[in-house]
């Protein structure tokens, strides 16, 4: 991210979008107090951040960044053009943490901190190799993974104590994990899940000197049983195919283009672990393509990977919080419109986009 930001700026490519309000609404966030819901209930927090409630009690929050910049520094490095929707303490059950990777938009040390005294319980869920950042914070409540690796869960809801195992399945066997027989939980039912590390287009660093030593991912959650089942299919932060510099105005996607390849992990993810009931899909920080098309999708690509999943749902994340690239700050949801027409999807209902601190249902 570091080299690619480099040589957009010096290239003259990276210009400074707009962000004079009203860019993105924000609203307040109405957290459930209980772990009662009857459906799958997903709150945006700004950027690749969400807070998934699941049916059967399991509370999940994806990549949080709760700081006013993206930085190791707090005076300088990408400032928030839209507000923190709330604040952390205001969350009021929080189960696991699961992070895709490394970047600063992803992964912050305060908050990190604040989650592990305001939810000491709470279990971080990493990529292969984080773990001793965690552990160098002082958190031992951290699992790391590989691609293709799953965990089953069993969660007490009221002492919130996990029991966590390796799932002997391969990574051509998808089955839910195990739950109780019955299908209505109860606020004293165990709770289980399984979780899934599976792969995303991407790479990962902290610093100028550790590009790629941990490892990047997108993650599968599934829980619940029968009518309270649900999965989620957090795409963290991708890329899906390497475009070159063309002529301005150019589609990429033309049929001049159309021998690009495409990365396979999608389709594979869709095969071994979908269909999911609702995928959280990055849709913004994309432009110059030809310098950051291997990292981020464009919301045609994410139309793309949400096909390729076989995510009955989708949100756009990854985006409408801090300037990264210079494409204008309300492009991605437009664009994202163009590419569901472009699939023939309708334009609303199927992958939409929300204001930050609102919460959909599925």
């Amino acid at each position: 991210m570091l080299s690619a930001h480099s040589e957009a700026k010096l290239t003259g490519e990276f210009g400074n979008p707009d962000t004079t309000p009203p860019t993105v609404p924000v609203v307040q966030p109405a957290f459930l107090p209980t772990r009662t819901t009857p459906s799958l209930r997903a709150t945006w927090l700004g950027h690749a951040c969400y807070y998934i409630e699941f049916p059967s009690g399991l509370r999940v929050l994806f990549d949080p960044v709760f700081e006013e910049r993206c930085s190791p520094f707090s005076f300088m490095g990408p400032k928030r053009y839209t507000p923190i929707p709330c604040k952390l303490s205001e969350i009021p059950i929080v189960d696991f943490v699961v992070i895709s990777h490394s970047h600063y938009d992803h992964l912050s040390h305060p908050t990190v901190m604040e989650i592990h005294r305001n939810h000491p319980n709470a279990q971080f869920v990493v990529g292969l190799g984080l773990k001793k950042w965690f552990e160098e914070c002082g958190i031992k409540n951290c699992v790391e993974m590989d691609w293709w690796e799953d965990i089953d869960v069993t969660l007490s809801p009221i002492t919130g104590e996990k029991r966590i195992s390796t799932s002997s399945k391969t990574s051509s066997e998808s089955s839910p994990p195990p739950s109780p027989p019955s299908s209505s939980p109860t606020s004293t039912s165990p709770i289980t899940a399984r979780i899934s590390c599976l792969p995303s287009q991407h790479t990962s660093a902290r610093t100028a000197f550790d590009k790629g030593h941990t490892l990047w991912c997108s993650w599968a959650v599934s829980s619940g049983s029968g009518d309270n089942s649900r999965s989620v299919w957090f795409g963290g932060d991708t890329g899906y195919r390497a475009v070159p510099q063309v002529p301005k105005g150019s589609d990429d996607y033309g049929p001049e283009y159309q021998h690009l390849p495409t990365c396979p992990a999608f389709q594979e993810i869709g095969e071994l672990r979908g269909p999911f009931d609702l995928g959280l899909i990055p849709i913004g920080a994309y432009e110059p393509r030809h310098i950051f098309s291997p990292m981020h999708a464009n919301p045609f690509d994410s139309v793309n990977i949400f096909l390729d999943t076989k995510c009955r749902r989708a949100m756009g994340i990854h985006w409408g919080t801090w300037v990264l690239t210079p494409e204008a700050v309300m492009e991605p949801p437009q664009l994202l419109k163009k590419a569901l027409a472009w699939k023939k999807l309708p334009e609303t209902g199927v992958f939409d986009v929300c204001d930050i601190g609102e919460s959909r249902e599925f």
